[in-house]
């Protein structure tokens, strides 16, 4: 009979308990995949007080302050009692501004100030002023992306609807105060679809490639990377077009599809202080300076941030005066072009970022600059034109795909008026004609081809197994840079119409390995 006296009062107990607690749903964002979170606000009595648990960064802990403001200005009361506010799971790091919301709702909803019947329903994530205005975050369309695959919706400050508005699957809905969530949550009124304009989205402008004169051996150049999304290196004095090449092959390239601009969105949304819709579906094109760090290249930091070439991701990585870099910097990407992923670690956890870039790189012949250029200019010794290769390390120019050099640009040439020039737009038509051809085949990009699969795309006959072999003999030529002339000798293939690689496909390819003989 006391068991039973004992199990009956158990149960008032924990309903009084209950009466100062409220439990709301959010998202912290570590790397690009957004984790739930539960935000427990618990109210007891004592001393008043606010503390915060659960691995709060600092800014996470100066929510009190922002949200206690936000409540009081909003015209509600702010609890005179032991306030314990726990993220839970209490062993991931929380970063950032976006709980204020979650634990400004948590706190009236446990004080019994607003009803707390709809918060299983709805995952919330925003920055609170001091009047109670809701400011934009960081990080919304991954969070949006998770939470769509949940039976839960999202409420979102006003600032960030367009991109929540872009994961379809979830139901999103913007607040500009404080106020309206709790009347949304209240069944006082229904806060106002996310929504963002798409037709206007795919008006994208890339410089034109018809804008470069002369340089055709460059041109086809940049159409093999294209088509087989190879990495490449070019080499030539000051003013020989480099740059601008390197600049017009996002405008050669096919059209992001919706999973891969997603992706690469989803990386802006987290690095970027304001996520820019209107581009969402424009290939990324990044062009760091070469006094760039290690960190800014890679990412890194206590709090492990996107580098260059996570921003790169599903498009052009451009290393400008490529031998200006830090060695050390440039030989961190060697993991990444060939896993198109990079995994930073830290003491406390580890970030894994998408790396999938296409590198393109150019730098000069010299330290002067003119060498080669057909011309007396060139005032390097033969000394300083090897230390300065020397900069980039065999390793590194091994896993570049094509290396071309381009001459000096005549007056005459300069002068002609589109004489045999292909505008952009004809060339990514056939660039994506080929690229669709590929996915039929092997469902990925020559570049991307794994060693086995060579075997099965990319047969040579014994007459071209011969020629290879004596080429790459006397180029010395490591087994990486051979199977990437196969992957290049099939892309060239492809864009002739050919199943079978020819002679003519593999001495094009075995062309553009030139700074091996170095």
């Amino acid at each position: 009979m006391q068991e039973l006296e004992t199990q009956v009062n158990i149960v008032p107990l924990r309903a009084a308990q209950q009466k100062g607690l409220a439990m709301i749903h959010t998202r912290t964002v570590v790397g690009i995949s957004a984790l739930p979170v539960v935000v427990e606000v618990h109210l007891a009595n004592g001393l008043p007080a606010f503390s915060t648990v659960g691995l709060p960064e600092a800014a996470v802990k100066e929510s009190k302050d922002r949200v206690r403001g936000a409540i009081l200005n909003s015209g509600f009361e702010f609890p005179a009692k032991r306030i314990t506010v726990n993220l839970s799971p209490a062993d991931i790091p929380k970063t950032g501004s976006r709980f204020d919301l979650p634990i400004a709702i948590g706190i009236l909803a446990a004080s019994g100030q607003i009803p707390k019947d709809k918060l299983h329903a709805v995952e919330l994530i925003g920055e609170l002023a001091l009047d109670g205005q809701m400011r934009q975050v960081r990080g919304v369309l991954p969070t949006a992306l998770a939470c769509g695959k949940e039976s839960r919706h999202l409420i979102v400050p006003k600032g960030n609807a367009s991109e929540a508005a872009l994961a379809e699957l979830c139901e999103s809905r913007c607040a500009a105060h404080l106020l309206d969530v709790c009347e949304q949550l209240a069944g006082q009124r229904e806060l106002d679809v996310c929504l963002t304009d798409t037709d206007n989205i795919h008006a994208i402008s890339y410089p034109d490639l018809v804008d470069v004169k002369g340089q055709l051996h460059a041109k086809r150049a940049l159409e093999i990377a294209a088509t087989g999304g190879h990495s490449l290196i070019m080499v030539g004095p000051p003013g020989t077009g480099k740059s601008m090449l390197a600049s017009r092959l996002p405008g050669i390239l096919p059209e992001l599809t919706t999973e891969e601009a997603l992706q690469a969105a989803a990386i802006q949304s987290v690095a970027a202080g304001q996520f820019i819709v209107d581009l969402w579906k424009q290939r990324p094109f990044r062009s760091p300076h070469h006094s760039a760090s290690s960190v800014s290249l890679v990412g890194g930091g206590s709090n492990p941030k996107p580098g260059e070439i996570s921003m790169a991701h599903k498009g052009i990585l451009f290393l400008d005066e490529l031998t200006e870099f830090s060695r050390a910097t440039l030989e961190q990407l060697r993991e990444p072009m060939e896993s198109g992923k990079i995994n930073i670690t830290r003491a406390a956890h580890s970030v894994e970022y998408p790396a999938e870039f296409q590198l393109v790189t150019a730098c000069n012949p010299c330290p002067c600059g003119y060498l080669g250029d057909g011309t007396d200019r060139c005032i390097c010794s033969a000394n300083k034109v090897e230390n300065y290769r020397a900069k980039l390390s065999g390793p590194m120019l091994d896993r570049i795909d094509m290396h071309v050099h381009l001459p000096r640009v005549d007056v005459k040439t300069l002068q002609s008026v589109g004489e045999g020039c292909e505008n952009s737009l004809t060339i990514k038509q056939r660039v994506t004609k080929v690229r669709d051809f590929q996915s039929r085949r092997q469902a990925k990009l020559n570049c991307q081809l794994l060693t086995k699969e060579l075997e099965q795309y990319c047969k040579l006959n014994k007459e071209l197994l011969g020629f290879v072999e004596m080429v790459c003999e006397k180029l010395n030529m490591s087994a990486r840079g051979y199977h990437r002339v196969l992957k290049l000798a099939r892309t060239i293939a492809d864009m002739e119409g050919e199943a079978d690689i020819l002679r003519p496909h593999v001495a094009e390819a075995l062309s553009y390995r030139s700074l091996d003989r170095r």
